[in-house]
């Protein structure tokens, strides 16, 4: 019987997320697929900011940047004209090194991340099933059915990566939680031209069924992706292109050449009810279900694997307890709760009421530029595309609040500024401290006598604007997400906060690098930019 630390099942971008993580770590893993390739056709295109945060520890946000296309404007369009349009990269401000809407069809990405999984020496075990698994003497024994047949396997924990569907879930018995009214949906990815064929988003909500355009390229290809209804929502499998075209070329005056791909879909907002049983744990679509619209599921399950992978290397190298991995359900539950309410404001938003279309083709269209032009208003609207405010406040690994950052808050971004990145020592992905200002010497040495890296960036403006307190330490999770945040800067908080918790601070990776204004203490306490300046 062969034997993995984690057995991960469904190699889409959530499971794959799941492996590159655990790869980097060190952990022993098997990734099975029972689809014979990677997916052909793509229902998931955008790759919010944060993901591309994430990212940069894995070295792929370059290669998704590369690959995909940066958004640069959304439209929305009323009785046949284009009413308002919106610049994206205004509404970011100085929030994120990711100040874009990135498309990246799934195919595409996924390829990236198996590209990558492949040059890190793991791969993904194709035509291979997951029929049953049960966990035995604390090991979970699963039975799978691949080409050679059917074998058992052992492993420490299990990952349902598997889709709304999942047959992780199923043996879970964790049944899903929300609405369960099925919406219909359809996607063509289409080449034509046309005024919604300019390479930016283009929404018409003319009428309650949503009907949206996602460039694929700069100019002439697009994803159409509109809601169905009435008698056609009924038969949706046999459904044809020819059926729902033309409300895309009455309102948005898309003249279509070639259709490269059609389907319809159907889709629920649920929310498993457990995330964790035992050895088990679930994410990604196997956990939670959003609407497509909104861009935002793929994304969350990318989230559900960054938070699983650095807790179950902790716990198996010894490092943190069960109570550690106790910590993903409640984290990510609340997660996928903002996420059902934003589905629900989406729904509202699509009602056949008259208020509802007045809020669409008349409030809308013309409070939009108004509201974008308001810096409060446009950050939070970043905020809440791009996944920059989601955080873990109420989660037991979160402490202390130090300026506006609290514990549990996704850190501060400061920047562009020359020589200033203050992401840069994330890339690492491991426990770490910074400090913005000067670093107390009993922080210093403890540090050193524990092996955890210590970031010191010289003082700037930048940061105060930032919510960050001079001379304050920020004790960052693995995540990139700040676990304790102590005004006082002092070493006893960060020596309270591990034995409290239970955890062991592991070194750096090997190859983890260092760069741009974080530097490792007793090594120098002077940033790049304060010797420039002087």
């Amino acid at each position: 019987m062969t034997h993995s630390d984690v057995l991960i099942v469904g190699a889409g971008p959530t499971g794959l997320v799941l492996a590159l993580w655990l790869a980097k770590f060190g952990v022993k893993l098997r990734l099975i697929d029972k689809r014979a390739e990677p997916g052909a056709t793509s229902r998931a295109l955008a790759v919010q900011a944060r993901t591309l945060e994430l990212y940069r520890q894995l070295n792929v946000s370059d290669g998704a940047v590369k690959r995909g296309y940066r958004v640069p404007a959304a439209n929305l369009w009323i009785r046949g004209h284009r009413k308002t349009r919106v610049v994206l990269e205004e509404l970011r401000g100085n929030l994120s090194p990711f100040s874009f809407l990135q498309i990246l069809p799934q195919d595409e990405h996924e390829r990236l991340l198996i590209e990558r999984l492949r040059a890190m020496g793991a791969a993904v075990e194709r035509r291979v099933e997951l029929t049953a698994f049960e966990e035995r003497g604390g090991k979970i024994i699963a039975r799978l059915r691949g080409p050679d047949g059917e074998e058992q396997c052992e492993a420490d924990y299990i990952a349902g990566c598997d889709g709304a569907n999942s047959t992780v879930r199923q043996i879970m018995r964790a049944g899903f939680r929300g609405r369960r009214r099925q919406r219909v949906f359809y996607v063509a990815d289409v080449e034509g031209s046309g005024p919604a064929l300019d390479g930016e988003l283009h929404l018409d909500l003319d009428e309650a069924d949503f009907l949206g355009v996602f460039p694929l390229a700069e100019r002439n290809c697009g994803r159409l992706i509109g809601a169905v209804s009435g008698e056609r929502a009924a038969r949706a499998e046999q459904l044809t292109f020819d059926e729902v075209r033309e409300r895309a070329i009455r309102n948005l005056k898309i003249e279509v050449r070639k259709v490269d791909w059609f389907s319809t879909y159907r889709f629920s907002h649920q929310v498993t009810e457990r995330f964790r049983k035992g050895r088990a744990f679930l994410l990604g679509d196997a956990a939670h279900v959003h609407s497509p619209v909104g861009g935002q599921g793929m994304n969350a399950g990318i989230g559900d694997a960054v938070n699983l992978a650095w807790k179950l290397a902790s716990t198996l190298q010894g490092r943190a307890g069960d109570a550690l991995l106790d910590t993903y359900e409640p984290e990510r539950m609340a997660f996928a709760r903002v996420a059902a309410l934003a589905d629900r404001a989406f729904t509202l938003g699509t009602a056949e009421s008259a208020l509802a279309g007045f809020v669409r083709t008349g409030l809308t269209p013309a409070a939009l530029p108004v509201l974008a032009q308001v810096p409060t208003l446009r950050e939070f609207m970043f905020r809440a595309a791009s996944l920059v405010a989601t955080g873990y406040r109420h989660s037991r690994l979160s402490q202390g609040k130090a300026g506006a950052v609290r514990g549990g808050d996704r850190l501060p971004w400061v920047g562009p500024a020359p020589g200033v990145d203050n992401y840069a020592p994330l890339d690492a992905a491991c426990w770490q401290v910074h400090v913005y200002g000067a670093p107390r010497p009993d922080l210093v040495a403890w540090c050193d006598e524990h092996g955890l890296p210590l970031h010191v960036f010289g003082w700037r403006k930048e940061y105060e604007r930032t919510g960050l307190a001079r001379d304050a330490l920020y004790l960052m999770r693995p995540d990139t997400y700040v676990a304790l945040a102590d005004a006082d800067g002092a070493a006893a908080a960060v020596d309270g906060y591990f034995k409290s918790r239970g955890v062991q601070p592991p070194p750096a990776p090997k190859g983890g690098e260092v760069s741009g204004d974080g530097i490792r203490a007793k090594v120098h306490i002077l940033s790049a930019y304060q010797r420039r300046r002087a």
